[in-house]
């Protein structure tokens, strides 16, 4: 962790000419770090609750990031489908540190990194129920966070070596799920994990042979629109810490074709696992977007089928007003691809196999509902 740590510190100084406020930020990771560690001890001591907790039959939402994963997930956790984690609680996982925080929210909000997002875009703060991603940053220095805000600027770490690296830290990772959620799901008092993984799409396999009885809900969206929607609520967080747009111009560049390369990566590993087979059909459930906005109901319907879930007269009024509210919606937000150096024509290519499979053919959501009828018990 001090080595990547180290590296990040380079990276910083060299892209942004900051030296000295870097060094109190990882000062303070540092400690955060060792109480947690604190407390996480403690949690054995003082919840006895968390030795009877166990992870059965996680919901996982997976796709790339602005393509609908948080609008699903936040109405799954809201209408009562599991639990789901908040930015502060992936901060300090720690249930004896959460008692001695709560009362602080408030104030940590006006220090949290949450508030450089642009909210138009991507409403969040510390209490949110948000993806799950940042929680391998913030316990181990790692992750898909640390490339997206931190490698991505370097010129020598590579999205190859990093991948590589990625996947083969997956069993410490899933580790630390399995110990965030338990807690999170003793906090919430609840018995399902509801969780956002967009990582997943790297190494979505080996997730499933650790847990086989998750039920994946992977999100599809038109690249054209999840594309520049994702460079630019990474690029306003970094404008909004470093002045991303005053930048010079080959320094913007170099890190947006490496971002733009990252969300790639994660749309082609996921598509190449689910074209060869390495992804059972029976864990799995295709989202396309424009059938989320047109279709909630039924899409719905079939979700609540495919994890289990019960439905019930309230929570079908819920979907029924949903449902005509999204018939009618349009984005507030549009996107200059020329801004990011892109064309229409270099997304269609490169994202061609992702259109081929998942956008042009219904039938991809027929297979997953005719695969999961064969594994639920009648």
């Amino acid at each position: 962790m001090l080595n990547r740590m180290f590296k990040a510190y380079r990276i910083v100084a060299l892209q942004f000419h900051q030296y000295i406020s870097p060094i109190g930020t990882f000062i303070g990771f540092l400690l955060l770090n060792l109480l947690v560690s604190v407390g996480l001890l403690l949690d054995h001591l003082l919840f006895p609750a968390l030795r009877q907790k166990a992870i059965t039959m996680p919901i996982i939402i997976v796709g790339n990031p602005r393509s609908g994963t948080t609008f699903l997930q936040r109405f799954l956790v809201a209408n009562g489908f599991g639990a789901g984690m908040r930015i502060w609680k992936m901060l300090y996982p720690s249930l004896t540190l959460q008692r001695l925080v709560k009362p602080f929210l408030p104030w940590l909000e006006k220090i949290s990194p949450a508030r450089h997002h642009a909210h138009a875009a991507h409403e969040t703060n510390l209490t949110e129920i948000e993806t799950d991603d940042p929680s391998l940053l913030f316990r181990y220095f790692d992750g898909l966070f640390l490339y997206g805000f931190f490698y991505a600027w370097s010129k020598t770490e590579t999205l190859a070596a990093f991948e590589s690296r990625f996947l083969a830290s997956a069993q410490r990772d899933f580790n630390w799920y399995v110990s965030m959620w338990r807690r999170n799901l003793v906090s919430e008092k609840q018995n399902r994990v509801v969780a956002k993984l967009f990582s997943l799409s790297l190494r979505l396999p080996l997730f499933l042979q650790r847990f086989p009885d998750a039920r994946v809900l992977y999100m599809v969206r038109d690249p054209l629109e999840t594309v520049p929607s994702g460079l630019s609520l990474v690029t306003g967080v970094l404008d909004g810490r470093f002045g991303f747009w005053k930048l010079p111009e080959a320094q913007r560049r170099h890190y947006i074709e490496n971002m733009y390369a990252a969300l790639l990566a994660l749309s082609l590993r996921f598509h190449a696992d689910y074209t060869s087979g390495r992804i059972p059909a029976c864990n799995l459930y295709i989202v396309t977007f424009p059938r989320l906005m047109r279709e909630f109901d039924s899409v719905m319907n079939e979700i609540m089928q495919f994890v289990g879930k019960e439905s019930t007269p309230e929570l079908q009024t819920t979907i029924a007003h949903i449902a005509d509210r999204q018939r009618n919606y349009k984005s507030r937000h549009e996107y200059d691809l020329a801004r990011f150096g892109l064309t229409e024509e270099r997304i269609r290519q490169d994202y061609a196999v992702i259109y081929d499979t998942f956008l042009q053919y219904p039938s991809a959501t027929k297979r997953t509902i005719a695969a999961m009828k064969e594994t639920l018990p009648a």
